[in-house]
């Protein structure tokens, strides 16, 4: 057999070996917008996962939770402003500065911030395992009851959680992060840490309608 038809058996061969899941749910679509994260701040990164989970890397490996977040702001351009420079945030002022792998926007459009493969300051206790996902709104509720939003929202998370096999019950609001079973937290007065947005209640909706969108298979 020659070299081209044994790379034509490998590719063949890759793409039947390839995730059902990633086949079967398309990826939406997805508009490039990172930050920037030189080497300076996947230090501060690994830094941070040293001190807060005993890890040493910037690394996102083996995530088993998404968590929905609302960004307080009426605008994209207020929240990328916010995650772009690498500052101690105004909370708990610390470096690296906030982020998240995505923001959704009023009218839609999905825009991915951070590669999935960097681990971003989100959640307290769970940044280490997890995917954020911002909205762009002042309230859980804002999104909730807007339609283009929330569909884009629900295709990006059934596309994430299939393709790295999380399961609905770990899709979570940023308020339920100290009920999930993979919160650890090594800084001691961060352990109950937590914020106010995606209610319970708002979160077990949401879960019932990325349920309706069917499984990963």
């Amino acid at each position: 057999m020659g070299v081209a038809q044994r790379f034509l058996l490998l590719a063949a061969l890759a793409l039947l070996c390839a995730p059902a899941a990633e086949a079967a749910v398309p990826k939406p679509t997805i508009v490039q917008k990172p930050i920037p994260f030189p080497a300076k701040r996947k230090s501060e990164t690994a830094a941070y996962a040293k001190r807060h989970y005993g890890i040493d890397s910037y690394r996102l490996k083996d995530p088993h939770v998404i968590v929905e977040h609302v960004t307080v702001t009426s605008t994209f351009s207020a929240v990328f402003n916010t995650f772009a420079p690498d500052r101690p945030d105004v909370e708990l002022h610390e470096l690296p500065g906030l982020c998240s792998h995505f923001v959704i926007d009023r009218d839609g459009t999905i825009y991915q911030l951070a590669p999935l493969g960097i681990m971003c300051r989100h959640t307290v206790g769970l940044n280490y395992t997890a995917f954020g996902i911002e909205h762009v709104g002042m309230s859980d509720d804002d999104v909730m009851h807007d339609g283009r939003q929330m569909a884009a929202s629900l295709r990006l998370t059934r596309w994430l959680r299939c393709r790295y096999s999380i399961g609905v019950g770990n899709v979570i609001g940023h308020s339920e992060s100290l009920s999930s079973k993979y919160h650890r937290e090594d800084v001691a007065r961060l352990r109950t840490q937590t914020h106010g947005d995606w209610t319970h209640t708002h979160m077990e909706s949401y879960r019932a309608r990325l349920a309706d969108r069917g499984a990963c298979e």
